[in-house]
């Protein structure tokens, strides 16, 4: 592997990871943080980035595949667990969300009330959209050439134009923070990088990479990892320095913009601000790029996956289902559909962070299946119960009992002294078991 091709697909994913929601949160941050921009940018940087890299690199050291990661659990867990991250970050809720949130930012702008109202106009769109996916998702041999070296080229070129003005001509002053900003602004920050989902994404794109890498002709399984992180720290790189001046622009706004609800209107206003009519083309053009190759990557994804998990169906045509399912998801009952989806995100994010985290200590704890196990429990319980409670199904006092009883739960990270009582037990657990088998070897 060459320098030339190892910068293609980590540019390749790099646009995989960067979709729309990754534009839009870091303006919103640095208005909110205003002069605690730094260290709520810091905090975001080491989940909004670390965890994607931690990912990536935590499939790559595994073939490129989760499923051994969460099968050390047990087997059918890793099946069943696997498929629903797929299906969550897929074609139930993350794929219809790019070609809606495409429409939403780049289409509805330019419509009068009459048709951005109307229905027709976002079934159109989307049979393009995801027609244009299908289209570039059939043949993933071609993803590096197609995405790493045209469409990330350009939406790096669309965000550089949009952001150059801020950076060397702000539009004024950073303001005071927000409330939410003023006293912990690097756990608000850590907080907030955590809730992208990038981790789960990371676990996702993994597969596109390592194919990607063998379609180049190498087959050295301990090559394509090294390379596979080498393109993971390419990417994050990319997603860092984006994020950096996106979250600048959204600090030297304030006084131009107003206090806005979200940062796709920062974005408006400023390229507005800066370039006029043809600003708002650019950030069109930069959302569509970046919901599209985010797009491509998770259909390819979930075609390849599933393909493995059921053969007899050609890739190609799993592509075609998940793009047609994804076009009729974005137009019916999407609302309802992430109503249920977010929930599940919540419920099943803090294990996948569990499992990464475990992949990496597996060595000191011999790959004992007990550490996962309870690992898994400890965390499940809490994220599950916080996934009810996010849905409406659970009281108001079990959100109470739980921020009172768990640190860290107001933070947003409650599961984790759970997850690590789980772990020590396991271990424990672990240590006897050995010792039983010990003394049961001697006695016979």
């Amino acid at each position: 592997m060459n320098f030339k091709n190892t910068l293609s697909i980590g540019l390749m994913l790099f646009a995989l990871f960067f979709g729309a929601g990754n534009m839009i949160f870091p303006p919103l941050l640095g208005q909110a943080a205003g002069t605690n921009l730094w260290p709520a940018i810091i905090g975001f940087l080491i989940t909004g980035v670390g965890l994607p890299l931690l990912g990536v690199t935590a499939a790559a050291l595994n073939g490129g595949d989760f499923e051994k990661i969460s099968a050390r659990v047990h087997p059918m867990f890793g099946i069943i667990f696997t498929l629903v991250l797929y299906l969550s970050i897929g074609p139930v809720f993350a794929i219809p969300r790019t070609g809606t949130v495409a429409f939403e930012i780049s289409v509805i702008p330019f419509l009068n009330k009459e048709l951005a109202s109307n229905n027709a106009s976002l079934f159109l769109y989307t049979i393009v959209f995801f027609g244009v996916t299908y289209w570039l998702s059939r043949n993933p041999s071609k993803l590096v050439d197609r995405i790493g070296k045209v469409l990330t080229p350009a939406l790096l070129i669309t965000i550089a134009v949009l952001v150059a003005k801020a950076i060397f001509n702000p539009m004024g002053s950073i303001p005071e923070p927000s409330e939410a900003y003023s006293a912990s602004p690097f756990f608000k920050g850590f907080i907030e990088g955590y809730l992208t989902l990038d981790a789960l994404a990371a676990l996702v794109f993994a597969i596109v990479v390592f194919t990607a890498i063998k379609n180049l002709g190498i087959t050295n399984p301990k090559t394509i990892a090294i390379t596979t992180i080498k393109s993971g720290i390419i990417a994050v790189i990319a997603l860092m320095l984006v994020y950096l001046s996106l979250a600048y622009l959204g600090a030297t706004s304030a006084s131009v913009v107003g206090e806005v609800e979200n940062g796709g209107q920062i974005l408006a206003i400023s390229a507005n601000h800066y370039y006029g009519i043809f600003g708002t083309i650019m950030l069109g053009l930069a959302i569509t790029l970046a919901c599209l190759t985010t797009s491509i990557g998770l259909v390819t994804s979930c075609a390849e996956y599933f393909n493995k998990l059921w053969p007899k169906i050609s890739y190609q045509k799993f592509v075609l289902i998940t793009s047609v399912f994804s076009m009729l998801v974005a137009n019916v009952g999407l609302t309802q559909l992430i109503n249920i989806s977010l929930p599940v995100l919540m419920m099943i994010y803090p294990i996948a962070i569990t499992l990464i985290i475990l992949s990496f200590l597996d060595r000191y704890f011999g790959s004992a299946r007990s550490v996962y196990i309870g690992g898994v429990l400890g965390t499940g319980i809490v994220s599950i119960l916080d996934g009810f409670v996010f849905a409406g199904f659970a009281g108001e006092n079990v959100k109470q009992i739980l921020s009172s009883t768990l640190p860290l739960y107001s933070n947003g990270v409650g599961w984790v002294v759970p997850a690590l009582i789980g772990v020590v037990i396991g271990y424990v657990f672990s240590l006897r078991q050995k010792q039983n088998d010990e003394l049961a070897r001697k006695a016979s």
